[in-house]
């Protein structure tokens, strides 16, 4: 089972906090501030899994968090970092940020790419010692690792799609031409999912083939399986549109050309304009009576494609197919990769690392915000230098002004997760 599209919540881990501490030691009386930093919380890493065709394992759990770092100790030990997470995408998987749908990577090239961050360790008091400031009493706190939700959307590094109406014969052209073994049978849609294979032409050369499942009219707007496969063929440099010319099913060859046209062409104006050839297969069962010869060459070369028949029951013409496809992939440009389309710095974060909701409660001024909560446990409200520093915190992140905003005078009670006190501008 094939797995293409999935929508997953990752968030990297936070940081630790930094430690309050004080040496201790015999005969060292004025030991001073040693409290250790905090470790870094872990990335959210993609890496490519090779052999991997499907998004399956991300179908059943959609929510990625890595571990946070460990908080300092005394005698300037360091908290642990915090091991990454790496979460493995088949090569080909387009990562787009779900909320503005813009693509963030398209892992395409192998190498790791670090979604998320981890956040950074806040520093111990020792970092905080000054001439004039020499037993501080607060460290920071770690800050928040980055968190966002994003869509993998599986598009196969095919060189070639093999496309058609059901039962045209694609699978057992594939199966001719390369050494995949996709399943084949006489009733329509015996394809549930795209199948790729490795077309030989030669020492060390080749390309990659994939057969697309079966296309019927409406496949663009969600009718029969095509349309959910239909993103698997936008990198295909080449299209083989695998025709039926038997005419034993009452089909018209005709027809099932400019149905599949159509299907490509409201899926993407791009992809109904992509190189083709038409393959018209079944020639060693066909009724000129029933085929229309001279209609069908004409259309084909109405369009400007090439045209070959073959059989893929006796292998009639398939070596003269590989060929000509051979020979129109040199002249194309490489598999299409999809450029990044901002800055993965600039991606909106969902942290809540600066959010504050500020409420008036019968006259008192209650402020929430998760950064304030963890800012707060490093804070010892009982040290005037501590003290200090929070009220630093408080006015360089907006939120004194966030107040005076919202009405706040002088002498007003202020309330931040029951620590109360008297605004004061």
């Amino acid at each position: 089972m094939i797995i293409d599209n999935v929508s997953i919540y990752v968030k990297a881990g936070d940081g630790g906090n930094g430690c309050v501490a004080f040496h201790r030691e015999k005969y060292i009386s004025h030991g001073g501030p040693d409290g250790g930093d905090g470790g870094n919380g872990g990335n959210i890493i993609l890496e490519v899994a090779p052999g991997d065709n499907t998004l399956l394992k991300y179908k059943y759990k959609h929510k990625f968090v890595a571990q946070n770092g460990d908080n300092g100790q005394n005698s300037k030990f360091h908290g642990k970092t915090a091991d990454d997470m790496i979460l493995p995408v088949p090569e080909g998987t387009v990562v787009k940020d779900k909320k503005t749908g813009k693509v963030i990577i398209d892992m395409s090239d192998c190498k790791r790419f670090v979604l998320c961050r981890g956040g950074r360790g806040g520093w111990g008091n020792q970092h905080f010692a000054t001439p004039t400031r020499q037993i501080p009493r607060f460290a920071k706190s770690g800050i928040t690792g980055e968190e966002r939700e994003v869509i993998l959307e599986l598009k196969m590094l095919a060189d070639v799609g093999l496309v058609g109406m059901p039962n045209a014969g694609k699978s057992s052209i594939l199966s001719i031409i390369s050494d995949a073994k996709p399943k084949i049978a006489d009733y329509h849609f015996t394809t549930l999912s795209p199948n790729l294979g490795v077309v030989r032409t030669g020492e060390g050369t080749g390309f990659v083939a994939a057969d697309i499942p079966g296309l019927i009219e409406g496949a663009s707007e969600g009718a029969g399986l095509g349309h959910e496969f239909l993103r698997h063929i936008d990198r295909c440099r080449l299209i083989i549109h695998v025709v039926d010319i038997s005419c034993f099913e009452g089909n018209n060859p005709v027809n099932d050309l400019k149905i599949i046209d159509e299907e490509l062409s409201k899926y993407s104006e791009e992809l109904g304009k992509r190189p083709q050839i038409v393959v018209a297969n079944k020639s060693d069962i066909l009724d000129e009576q029933l085929f229309d010869r001279e209609e069908f060459e004409n259309y084909v070369k109405s369009l400007g494609r090439q045209l070959i028949y073959v059989s893929a029951a006796t292998g009639e013409n398939i070596d003269k197919m590989i060929k000509l496809a051979d020979e129109n992939l040199k002249k194309l440009p490489p598999i299409k990769i999809y450029e990044t389309e901002y800055d993965i710095t600039q991606l909106p974060i969902q942290s809540t690392s600066h959010d504050t909701v500020i409420r008036n409660e019968n006259g008192v001024y209650v402020i929430e915000g998760d950064w304030l909560y963890k800012v707060m446990g490093s804070v010892n409200f009982d040290d005037h230098e501590s003290l200090m520093y929070f009220q630093r915190v408080l006015k360089n992140s907006g939120v004194i002004d966030a107040l005076i905003e919202k009405g706040a005078k002088d002498g007003d009670t202020v309330s931040i997760y029951d620590f109360k006190f008297d605004f004061i501008r």
